[in-house]
């Protein structure tokens, strides 16, 4: 039997629905009434203040859940983009996401927004708020694979910060940019493991450092205000040194949400970290670990630069995303949680 959507009033919204390493992408395909502005920031600014109802029917229940995540495909004012996004979650809208370019590379190619995909990779250009990525997806006899990106400018913002985290005392961590703010913690600090500690004591730990670190530190940007924000806290097993071994690490973000994988901007921010501390070198690759699922990506800075006074490093990433299914949603009028809500 072919499902036809049911009688309703209004409009619909339409999804292509996929997974990175195990943490979710609904990618927003119709329904959205324009997104206004002359840039990507300032089309986030415009949807967080007049589209934000529409972010919480489908990141939310009924439709989703607490951890889901989302990218709304809009025009960018690059002439070299082949799309721009803007990402959404449980609290508001994201300036990078890097599971989300890893999924959007795959998407971009097969549903030909790129127009003539080439083998053995096709190159995808991806406007995210923070900047242009430029992801690389495989591509042989029409059917696409995995995925590498090129990361926007990543630095090591501060280390060795001493803040003061309400229920652990005293605690250090290391600020990093990687498309966005992270504050980085040993997990060993609080007694934990990213792979066996209970996820609840991991997010409790991980909310309590970015509680801390958004009221003790002033974080800044060298190209915008609309940047410079924590976006989150990583958890780590402190194994930073370059090794062959894989290093797992648990990143916690927005409203306490869980990562499923290992966190493309994250590991982007790390992997600039390790490089500032010298611990790693240009081209040589890590395996990270999602300390929640196990799913892996790999990281390694490629290009050293400039970003303001930063040292700064161009991060690839890679992995792989696949699809979960498509939807077509609906609200009627009379469905009193038609604008959805969250258990916390």
């Amino acid at each position: 039997m072919e499902l036809q959507l049911p009688p309703h009033e209004g409009g619909e919204l339409c999804v292509v629905d996929m997974h990175t390493g195990g943490e979710p992408l609904r990618i927003i395909v119709s329904g959205y009434p324009e997104v206004k502005g002359d840039s990507v920031l300032s089309k986030r600014r415009y949807a967080r203040d007049h589209l934000d109802h529409l972010r919480r029917v489908l990141m939310f229940e009924p439709r989703g859940h607490y951890d889901m995540y989302g990218a709304l495909v809009v025009d960018s004012e690059l002439p070299d983009a082949h799309l721009a996004v803007l990402f959404l979650h449980n609290e508001g809208y994201s300036t990078m996401c890097g599971h989300a370019v890893i999924a959007l590379g795959r998407f971009a190619v097969d549903y030909r927004l790129v127009k003539d995909p080439q083998s053995p990779e096709t190159q995808v250009n991806i406007h995210c708020p923070c900047g242009l990525v430029k992801a690389f997806v495989e591509y042989t006899d029409g059917r696409t694979g995995g995925v590498r990106f090129l990361s926007v400018p990543a630095f090591a913002f501060a280390t060795d910060v001493a803040v003061a985290v309400e229920g652990f005392g005293e605690v250090t961590v290391d600020i990093s940019y990687g498309g966005a703010f992270y504050a980085f913690v040993d997990a060993q600090r609080f007694g934990l493991d990213v792979t066996k500690s209970r996820t609840r004591d991991l997010v409790d730990a991980a909310t309590a450092v970015t509680k801390a670190v958004k009221a003790q530190v002033t974080l800044h940007h060298p190209t915008s205000d609309d940047l410079a924000f924590l976006y989150g806290t990583i958890l780590t097993d402190g194994k930073d040194e370059h090794s062959a071994e894989p290093t797992a690490n648990i990143c916690v973000f927005a409203e306490a949400q869980v990562d499923r994988s290992p966190t493309g901007s994250g590991v982007t921010a790390r992997v600039a970290l390790q490089y500032h501390k010298g611990l790693i070198r240009l081209n040589q690759t890590r395996t990270f670990l999602s300390g929640a699922t196990g799913s892996w990506f790999t990281g390694r800075a490629v290009q050293e630069m400039a970003c303001g006074d930063f040292r700064a490093v161009v991060v690839e990433v890679a992995g792989r995303a696949f699809y979960t299914g498509v939807s077509r949603f609906v609200q009627e009028p009379e469905d009193e949680l038609k604008h959805g809500f969250l258990l916390k």
